[in-house]
């Protein structure tokens, strides 16, 4: 099984939501939450905003933790080919400056303001919809119910 820790930024304002739009070599896309891996003693609270940088354009604050997530994709799904645990946590993210651009050299080939109830007619990651839930639901736990994959939500 392989492992990754992540940091995801949720940031929202006016009714919307940012997300990215995660092209993956092997074609296709997805749209997702910015964030990613955690890397080797870095603190997640400071991979959040990096990594919203390098895949937005965008600078950003951490308002709060929102959660954290766990979950198991099954071997069938996982881009590997072998099952994988990723770990993530999310925080809500407030947006300081800089300009919505791709990814220089990356996956992200834009990033948008979306609406959130246009949200659920999209091709998204299951992060999209976890990071919404913490968000709108704050539990006092930091941990939701996992979320079903399938049609327009994919892992």
């Amino acid at each position: 099984m392989s492992f990754r820790l992540a940091a995801y930024a949720l940031c929202i304002e006016d009714g919307q939501v940012l997300l990215a739009r995660h092209t993956p070599p092997s074609g296709g896309f997805i749209w997702t939450l910015p964030g990613g891996r955690v890397e080797h003693g870095e603190d997640p609270f400071d991979t959040v905003t990096r990594e919203l940088a390098e895949e937005t354009g965008c600078h950003g604050i951490v308002e709060r933790l929102l959660g954290v997530d766990s979950r198991v994709i099954p071997a069938a799904a996982a881009r590997a080919g072998t099952e994988h645990q990723n770990v993530g946590i999310f925080y809500g993210v407030h947006i300081t400056g800089g300009h919505l651009r791709p990814e220089p050299n990356g996956n992200t080939a834009e990033s948008v303001w979306t609406p959130i109830p246009d949200v659920e007619g999209l091709r998204r990651s299951s992060l999209v919809d976890i990071g919404l839930t913490l968000a709108q639901t704050l539990p006092a736990t930091g941990h939701v119910a996992p979320v079903p994959v399938g049609g327009l939500i994919q892992h």
